[in-house]
């Protein structure tokens, strides 16, 4: 007598028919996605809007409102002042920023890839790091003077000590199975160093000029904080005086503009360069 188990009369009825199509879980498109990501800015906008106005209006003294701020900003702009100011600034952290970041690279691909540049150069590196660029730039306008020099170079100092270290890391985090299997396949130094370090390392990069960007801005606004004659800090500086509230927030809305703008810029130069890497 044959003995077996009887299937399950629920499971049955629940299992698909072995020729039913199996559903494939829905993808979001990219332009649903897009859509969603403006949907959110704009909210996040209206949101931060919502909280400046509760500020203006909470009897904190002197806080100034969006709609005088926009006064103060058209005043601004209808004279020319803040398009002037906010050219000096960002001349002053383009040239800055492109110095440190083209030698930051291959100091860091140097340190990265040789162990002996790497003993030497690494700890005065960490030295440099722990000295906050701020701190240089009284002794830089003492030995280089009051123009656009030391505030060129303590922007250059910033963007570099900001970049080398990331292009140092994303070398260093380089897969060794990907640089061993290159040289089984018979690449040399050059072709292993091109074909695999340098894409491999180019996130690391990224992310380090996205910082060092971001540390041009902050030292830029510094510098024409103690000498200048002009750009966004120093007019900063000059409404401070004055306290003219709303021409400091006038500047520091166009100093956070400018930066995200530039921000967003890498941001998507980051996607075209790194277009391989899985993202979430």
């Amino acid at each position: 007598m044959k003995t077996g188990l009887l299937p399950d009369p629920a499971a049955t009825q629940d299992a698909p028919a072995p020729d039913a199509p199996v559903k494939a879980p829905r993808k979001k498109t990219k332009t649903t996605g897009r859509i969603t990501s403006v949907l959110l800015g704009i909210a996040s906008f209206a949101l931060g809007l919502i909280v400046w106005f509760v500020l203006a209006n909470s009897g904190i003294d002197g806080f100034p409102g969006p709609v005088e701020v926009g006064r103060r900003a058209a005043t601004l702009i209808s004279d020319g002042t803040l398009f002037s100011d906010a050219g000096a600034s960002l001349k002053r952290v383009l040239i800055g920023y492109v110095l440190g970041v083209a030698l930051a690279i291959p100091v860091g691909f140097l340190m990265g890839w040789y162990p002996v540049v790497r003993r030497l150069i690494e700890p005065w590196l960490q030295f440099f790091r722990m000295v906050p660029p701020l701190a240089i730039i009284p002794l830089a306008i003492v030995l280089m003077g009051i123009d656009e020099t030391p505030k060129i170079f303590v922007i250059f100092l910033a963007s570099f000590l900001s970049c080398v270290v990331s292009t140092f890391q994303g070398v260093v985090a380089v897969d060794v199975t990907l640089v061993n299997a290159a040289r089984v396949l018979g690449a040399r130094d050059p072709q292993v160093f091109l074909g695999v370090v340098v894409p491999a390392s180019t996130p690391f990069i990224l992310v380090g000029m996205r910082i060092g960007l971001g540390a041009s801005w902050a030292t830029v606004v510094a510098a024409e904080l103690i000498a200048a004659q002009g750009g966004l800090g120093f007019r900063m500086q000059q409404a401070q005086l004055y306290y003219d509230l709303p021409t400091i927030f006038v500047q520091l809305i166009a100093i956070g503009t400018i930066g995200l703008v530039m921000d967003r810029l890498l941001l998507l130069a980051e996607r075209r360069l790194t277009h391989w890497q899985e993202r979430r």
